[in-house]
């Protein structure tokens, strides 16, 4: 995709600022958030046991749970610890012809997935042994792997704690 250029390019980092102007307030002023946390995220997938080897078998993501979806006959809702109390969800639905994964409006980026250095390393170790494909940390992130699943999910492996990004602590906790 065609990224901004010269005025352009200005003007969307004039408007960032400006949005951090208006809505960014210093840590000490920010409100308590109204939520406990992300309780599950939830997508689709093709083939639950292609997810299920990938997730528990590859990646070491506990599948705690699997049942039948009770929104729709027949497809599966099942859910894998990612730490924390933390879940990934996944559905399947049987019957119906879902077109190939796309970034887009409302779509899903990546997910980035807090990751210990020890993990990290297993991880990297792992993926190159299985010559699986990833991206960094030769993008200049030495704290990241971004990789797609068998669904076209982009997962991004953070060596980062929680609440923390590019060194810096967002979060109080």
């Amino acid at each position: 995709m065609p990224q901004p250029q010269g005025a352009e390019l200005a003007e969307v980092r004039a408007r960032r600022e400006r949005l951090r102007e208006k809505y960014l307030r210093p840590r000490g002023a920010r409100p308590s958030t109204t939520v406990q946390g992300v309780h599950h995220a939830a997508f689709i997938c093709r083939d639950v046991e292609e997810t299920i080897q990938f997730y528990q078998e590859f990646l070491g993501f506990p599948l705690v749970e699997l049942v039948e979806n009770r929104d729709y006959a027949g497809s599966s809702h099942f859910f894998f610890d990612i730490g924390n109390r933390n879940l990934l969800g996944f559905f399947d639905f049987p019957g119906h012809d879902h077109p190939p994964f796309t970034e887009t409006i409302g779509g899903l980026q990546h997910l980035a997935i807090s990751i210990s250095p020890q993990q990290y390393d297993a991880a990297r170790k792992r993926f190159d042994d299985a010559g699986f494909g990833y991206l960094g940390p030769d993008r200049g992130v030495e704290e990241s792997m971004y990789f797609r699943d068998p669904n076209g999910l982009q997962l991004e492996l953070y060596r980062e704690a929680l609440g923390v990004f590019v060194g810096t602590p967002l979060l109080d906790y």
